[in-house]
């Protein structure tokens, strides 16, 4: 996963706080960990983890970092 400003190193946690937007993203696609109350694994291991699929994977980073050039 290739998002933007390096946000696939950044804890899900800080992610959210920073981009609520991203984690609204995740929750359309069932992941939802941003609820979680450790919240330290990084953005790109929580989409990894779900086993998604390439293609469901690429469509969140496409979103992911769409959203991003856009703010």
């Amino acid at each position: 996963m290739h998002l933007s400003n390096n946000l696939g190193e950044v804890a899900i946690q800080d992610v959210v706080k920073s981009h609520p937007r991203i984690g609204e993203i995740l929750n359309d696609f069932d992941i939802g960990c941003v609820d979680c109350g450790v919240g330290i694994c990084l953005l790109k291991d929580v989409v990894a983890i779900h086993a998604l699929g390439e293609e469901i994977e690429e469509r969140i980073e496409k979103q992911i970092n769409d959203y991003l050039k856009e703010s």
